[in-house]
């Protein structure tokens, strides 16, 4: 008598994976997000570019209303991820997209709120769709890092690899560490080039510039002002840059230990919303996107606040940016 062959893991995973394919949640909520614009989540005619804003808060804590630092640009259907903040993997699929889609990986420095989930985005890509080579990119050392954490996660990757059927990670994955500014990565889509950003004590830090086949947009890491960035984003379309609102600083020192300390690294390593208002207007950028947000959760700032304290110096587009927004 013929008998149906039994149900396998791995059969069961792949149907689960089709089953969540076709599920309209992440596409419903991303359209919902980037309705106010007039753009779907599915849209990406032709090389027209997408930049999404994955997380927009700033510094390590987590936060109750932001994610951790993220972006990503979508060009032709490939994603281009910048910096992976905590959480960057979900905040993608909350955006519509497939974790397969993740082409390159690129880290601005090794601050943890910037890097925290690098490995494990790559990691749940692979546990998802992800089975093609994905180039990674930022400063040392991202190569030992790298080695690092797919040590540590060896056990559930060779697990998967016999018991799914998946391809070894190992061979997926290929960091490119730089120290000096260059351009650093260029094909049919984009071209990536970085220049070094102020972030003491963290250094070399690094600010890129995407230029686009429909437009140039700049991702500024975190840095005080500094004349590199402005050549940089000279007349770029977009400018994502962090930002620090000083009259808020002393309530959110008030609730750490490190106050003084803290204190200190936030004026010497961070841009004020004055300051970032001039380096706008001197880089003569279309629209500035503020993101990375200091203070990012306590004590609330409204939109209107942040925006009217950088157009005492700056006269184009100001957007302010909240997770998953795409502009």
């Amino acid at each position: 008598m013929d008998r149906s062959p039994l149900l396998t893991r791995r059969h069961f995973l792949a149907g689960l994976s089709a089953l969540a394919a076709s599920a309209p949640l992440g596409r419903v909520l991303a359209a919902e997000t980037t309705k106010e614009i007039g753009k779907g989540a599915g849209q990406d005619k032709g090389k027209t570019s997408r930049l999404i804003l994955l997380g927009t808060g700033g510094g390590p804590t987590p936060k109750p209303n932001r994610s951790a630092p993220a972006q990503v640009i979508v060009i032709n259907g490939q994603s281009y991820v910048i910096d992976c903040g905590n959480g960057v993997a979900r905040q993608l699929v909350l955006a519509g997209l497939k974790l397969g889609s993740i082409r390159n990986v690129f880290l601005t420095h090794h601050h943890s709120d910037h890097n925290a989930d690098y490995g494990n985005l790559l990691l749940l890509a692979w546990g998802s769709d992800l089975a093609h080579r994905v180039d990674t990119y930022g400063p040392p050392p991202l190569v030992k890092m790298t080695e690092q954490f797919l040590a540590l996660n060896d056990y559930d990757i060779l697990t998967r690899i016999a018991d799914e059927g998946r391809p070894p990670l190992k061979d997926l994955i290929v960091p490119h560490e730089f120290s000096t500014p260059d351009v650093i990565f260029e094909d049919e889509n984009v071209k990536v080039t970085a220049t070094l950003v102020e972030h003491p004590p963290v250094t070399p830090a690094f600010a890129y510039r995407f230029d686009c086949p429909d437009r140039s947009i700049v991702i500024s890491g975190d840095t005080r002002p500094t004349p590199n960035l402005v050549k940089l984003a000279k007349d770029a379309d977009v400018l994502v840059h962090e930002v620090m609102y000083l009259p808020a600083l002393e309530a959110l020192l008030a609730r750490e230990s490190n106050a003084k300390t803290l204190k200190e690294h936030l004026l010497a390593s961070h841009t004020t919303t004055e300051q970032l208002g001039q380096l706008a207007s001197e880089a003569g950028v279309k629209t500035l996107v503020l993101s990375h947000f200091v203070p990012g959760g306590y004590p609330f700032i409204e939109d209107a606040i942040w925006e009217a304290a950088v157009r005492k110096n700056f006269a184009g587009r100001v957007i302010v940016g909240r997770d998953l927004l795409e502009i």
